[in-house]
């Protein structure tokens, strides 16, 4: 009998190996994961805004995002460059990477610019500062990371952004009147900690604030833009 090798059912059978392979890295490290299913469609055309709508069209971008995870922002991405752009993946869990690495070179999206995207295996602040993006999506769980943690996170990216390029990263709605019900009171008080730090960052540099509810769970973006001066 023929292989079947109709075009869905490739993309069908990827996505729900990057599911399944997902919510076991949730269920096992979910202080970094953040998330139990990947990131829906509107999600990462959201994400995706400034890799689509720019200051120049015409002028190449370069791209980071943090903590991709199973790829869908990611193939988001990809599916939105254009002659010239850049895409770096920054992931620290091992799985992930070795997925990303095989989605590089395998999914239909990825085949035109594979040789313009690149996978690390690391934590984003060990990725240096040689670099500047004018684009970063950020798909790490702040509300999992220590006040510390966040501003760490964030005085990394705002390094290697270039001036007038943007910052977009999301959250999930109701995260912390969920935990102030059930979580252990020292978990409930490092979110409200960590959501204080994110929100300082937010009111000195955001542009635009979205609400996702076509997403499971529903989320918030928030968009930030590196002042120009």
């Amino acid at each position: 009998m023929a292989a079947n090798h109709d075009p869905r059912v490739s993309r069908l059978a990827r996505s729900l190996r990057g599911t399944g392979l997902f919510f076991r890295q949730a269920v096992q490290t979910f202080r970094a994961t953040g998330a139990v299913i990947p990131s829906g469609t509107a999600l990462a055309t959201a994400l995706t805004r400034y890799v689509t709508h720019r200051d120049d069209p015409s002028v190449p971008i370069n791209i980071l995002e943090a903590g991709p995870g199973t790829g869908p922002v990611s193939r988001a991405i990809a599916a939105r460059m254009r002659e010239g752009d850049t895409f770096d993946m920054v992931e620290a869990n091992p799985k992930f990477v070795d997925h990303l690495t095989g989605l590089v070179k395998s999914d239909p999206v990825f085949l035109p610019v594979a040789d313009r995207v690149t996978v690390h295996h690391a934590l984003v602040t060990e990725l240096g500062t040689d670099r500047r993006f004018d684009v970063i999506v950020s798909g790490l769980p702040f509300a999992n990371f220590t006040a510390e943690e966040v501003r760490t996170i964030m005085e990394y990216y705002f390094t290697v952004l270039r001036p007038g390029g943007h910052l977009s990263f999301f959250g999930y709605l109701y995260t912390k009147q969920v935990k102030a019900i059930i979580a252990p009171l020292d978990d409930y008080l490092r979110q409200v900690r960590s959501g204080w730090e994110v929100q300082e960052w937010v009111n000195r540099y955001a542009v635009g604030r979205e609400q996702v509810l076509r997403n499971l769970p529903p989320a918030w973006i928030h968009h930030l833009r590196k002042p120009l001066g």
